[in-house]
């Protein structure tokens, strides 16, 4: 018997990139997979996807940014199973417009509306289906960017993405007397579809080394896993040819001598 049969997840975001990866996973391990984003039809795809190795997936489109369409996904989700067990709280964007010269108020607004307040959102609407059942876990992609913070991602991006750290901690720490468990993951660089917003554009090359939507679809999965008294906090996860770690290898180093 698969892991996660007789389970529900709930993916936002997963209609490409990590999110559509994580749903293809846990549908693969017997889960029942939900899927929410914008568009209608990367969704459709991805139910097809899952429909042909066997699994179970319903697409429910909506925008994330919205607090009363993130509602009415999850009562739908509540009416038809009854029961939800595990959501990939993954719905995330930026923009180009990103350093301080250029970012505007309603440039911030998106950022952070579709990083942080969309968690948000997505959290509290299923925390009272998690409660009543006293079991659940909520996974959170946030992004090395929500660690350390880098001028290549944005001062909002940054913020944001540090808010959704904290908000999966203060998940815990008030949760976990209901059986309620929350990790937040943060990726370093993913060869997404994201990274076609960056101002400075990304070979393939570059991209063939990064880690790939697979790898943080297996790793989600293996946390939905994880037997009910387990909780992973936090994971951060990498490239090994790391371009930040790589650049910086290739600067002068402080102090050496010149010749």
């Amino acid at each position: 018997m698969a892991a996660l049969e007789g389970k529900i997840a709930w993916v936002t975001g997963a209609g490409t990139g990590i999110g559509q990866a994580a749903a293809v996973a846990l549908a693969r391990e017997g889960a029942t997979v939900v899927l929410t984003g914008r568009r209608k039809e990367p969704l459709d795809e991805t139910v097809a996807a899952i429909a042909k190795a066997g699994g179970k997936a319903v697409a429910k489109p909506g925008d994330m940014m919205k607090a009363e369409m993130v509602n009415r996904v999850v009562a739908d989700i509540d009416k038809e199973f009854g029961r939800l067990d595990i959501l990939v709280n993954n719905a995330g964007l930026n923009i180009t417009e990103r350093n301080w010269k250029q970012l505007t108020p309603e440039g911030l607004d998106t950022v952070v509306q579709g990083n942080l307040s969309s968690a948000f959102y997505c959290a509290m609407a299923v925390l009272p289906i998690m409660r009543r059942q006293r079991d659940g876990v909520l996974i959170h992609t946030s992004s090395w960017a929500g660690r350390w913070v880098s001028p290549l991602s944005g001062s909002a991006y940054n913020a944001a993405k540090h808010g959704v750290v904290a908000m999966s901690h203060g998940i815990n720490m008030e949760e976990c007397v209901n059986g309620i468990r929350s990790c937040v993951v943060c990726p370093g660089e993913v060869a997404t579809p994201i990274l076609d917003k960056r101002p400075v554009p990304v070979s393939q090359e570059d991209r063939a080394k990064m880690v790939q939507s697979e790898d943080c679809g297996d790793l989600i999965r293996y946390i939905a896993c994880l037997p009910p008294h387990v909780c992973i906090n936090e994971v951060v996860i990498s490239p090994t040819w790391n371009r930040g770690y790589v650049a910086a290898l290739q600067q002068p180093h402080v102090g050496a001598s010149k010749k």
